[in-house]
């Protein structure tokens, strides 16, 4: 089966189709997600979130700031566990939804653990990571506030970043406050949307 254009295994399909069960019955109890976008599910979020581990399909360390309803963190903690290396630290300071979060690894075997705490205090428990992601969770200069503490003087660092129709303003605004390298890639998903990569993080002077 393929997701986004691009291949996937059947084991991992299985995975996500188990985590979609899982996630429509814990939505009865808790708001994962605003229920307009409950009807196309599957594209709106799980074929969405697939995108960032498509963009890097690598054995990686993420974080995955405001994971919330599991959207990038779960799904890219799935693929990972095809590879059976890779983690993904989820920092989501919701109790019930980091409830959710560790029942959706549990049941679907992915690569990842959560960090119920805000996501200030995260950088504390969590010194590097590779890769971050972050989706549907702030603007751009406060995420990037959010992404310095891992970026800051390690080049090699990259953030994938959705955002929507609005996305050129935001970073405007960024730089004035930032520099960093900037990749644009149109998302698969939503017209309109992009996905920023940003990497080499630095302060304005």
């Amino acid at each position: 089966m393929e997701l986004n254009g691009k291949r996937v295994s059947r084991e991992t399909i299985e995975r996500l189709e188990r985590f979609e069960a899982l996630f429509h019955k814990w939505a009865k109890a808790i708001n994962l997600v605003a229920p307009s976008t409950k009807a196309d599910f599957w594209q709106r979020h799980i074929a969405d979130s697939a995108q960032i581990y498509q963009l890097h399909p690598h054995a990686s360390t993420w974080v995955d700031l405001g994971s919330g309803g599991g959207f990038p963190g779960v799904i890219t903690a799935i693929f990972l566990a095809e590879l059976g290396d890779g983690w993904v630290h989820m920092v989501e300071s919701n109790q019930k939804k980091a409830s959710f979060l560790r029942t959706a690894l549990l049941e679907t075997g992915g690569r990842g653990s959560v960090h119920p705490v805000r996501i200030e205090d995260a950088p504390r428990l969590i010194e590097t990571c590779d890769v971050l992601s972050a989706r549907a969770l702030a603007e751009l200069p406060l995420l990037l506030d959010y992404t310095a503490p891992w970026m800051l003087g390690r080049d090699g660092v990259k953030a994938f970043l959705h955002k929507g129709r609005d996305y050129a303003a935001e970073v405007e605004k960024a730089h004035g406050r930032w520099q960093f390298d900037l990749v644009q890639h149109a998302s698969a998903v939503e017209r309109d949307s992009v996905i920023l990569e940003i990497s080499r993080l630095q302060p304005k002077l």
